[in-house]
């Protein structure tokens, strides 16, 4: 039996996520979908970066915060419509993760860790004691509300949380045929590379320091975009939630639990931890802050122990036998193939 293509499995994924509001019809359902969509669309972003060159980063709240913050500055200051406002805070967040990646993407191990916990907190307080900025008003750690108008899809405000649903499940599909297509790329192949082994891969002419820049710049892109969005449909943004680093522990714990440098394992993890979260802050919030943290938490002890590559693999591998088919040939099959593009590609350069 012949296995379906990633194109396939993600054309099946949206066409049934685009059916749950004309079966589900509570509020509440939907908005709980919504979050765990935007987690997954949070993660497959980290994922674009993390997932493929093998660098944790815990300051991911970072580009989320840009995005979030420069589309409703763009919003309030300028009536830009904030469907703009989102490209132009993600080509920001992409230009600041240059400038951050360029001197820290040498750093290996638990250094570049460190590192981007420290610029995201170093920001996250910055922007928390600045109530001014060249004469906008950021208000500090009181936070920025998004002006109402109604309902208008030209500044992505409606009635209606199931527009919101639609933009995101749309959003989801564009970051995961992006991570497709770079996972196919010579971009992903040199990724994989560098991620495998650096100094091999640099001495087969690879250069680390051009292609993890690339990636990181796409990822914060990405993660800009998911900022800006979050804030159009929570109308309310502060630094403690959209610069915290909560949010950069929530993106990575899930594509690393999910399966880290696959195109669905962050979507899965998403799946799976987003819903204990939003159950535990509901119901045990007021009780036990943080509780959803040391569920996370366990749960990644428990992954690292008995998952190391995430709960995708047993899942992809049961698949597999269920068809017939030798769980370790694709993986085998791609990653021949990832080496001998990065090869011939580095040849033709």
């Amino acid at each position: 039996m012949k296995t379906p293509s990633t194109l396939t499995v993600i054309a099946g994924v949206i066409a049934v996520g685009a059916l749950v509001p004309f079966v589900v019809r509570d509020e509440y359902v939907i908005h709980s979908m919504i979050m765990v969509l935007y987690f997954g669309y949070l993660a497959c972003s980290w994922n674009l970066l993390c997932g493929y060159v093998g660098q944790i980063s815990f300051g991911h709240s970072v580009f989320c915060g840009v995005g979030g913050y420069v589309s409703v500055l763009l919003l309030t200051n300028m009536g830009m419509s904030p469907w703009l406002g989102m490209l132009v805070g993600g080509a920001l967040a992409a230009v600041l993760a240059v400038i951050i990646g360029y001197p820290t993407m040498r750093l290996r191990g638990p250094y570049f860790a460190l590192t981007t916990i420290a610029v995201a907190e170093a920001v996250r307080i910055w922007v928390e004691n600045t109530g001014e900025l060249f004469g906008i008003q950021i208000r500090g750690a009181e936070g920025l509300a998004v002006p109402l108008v109604g309902n208008n899809w030209a500044l992505f405000q409606f009635d209606s949380k199931v527009p919101y649903y639609y933009v995101i499940l749309a959003m989801l599909a564009a970051v995961l045929l992006i991570t497709w297509a770079v996972e196919r790329s010579r971009l992903g192949a040199c990724l994989k590379a560098i991620r495998g082994d650096r100094d091999a891969a640099e001495s087969l002419g690879i250069n680390p320091t051009r292609y993890t820049l690339t990636a990181y710049a796409l990822s914060a892109f990405m993660t800009a975009l998911g900022g800006s969005y979050y804030a159009q449909f929570v109308r309310f943004i502060n630094p403690e939630r959209i610069f915290g680093i909560e949010l950069s522990i929530d993106m990575a714990l899930m594509s690393i639990i999910g399966g880290q440098g696959t195109v669905f394992g962050p979507l899965l993890g998403a799946l799976f931890l987003s819903p204990i979260a939003e159950l535990t802050r509901t119901y045990l919030g007021g009780q036990f802050i943080g509780l959803h943290l040391a569920i996370y938490g366990l749960v990644l002890i428990l992954a690292v122990l008995y998952l190391p590559k995430g709960i995708l693999e047993p899942l992809s591998n049961g698949l597999a036998r269920v068809m017939g088919r030798d769980p370790g040939a694709a993986d085998r099959a791609r990653g021949n193939k990832a080496l001998a593009t990065a090869n011939s590609g580095e040849r033709d350069e």
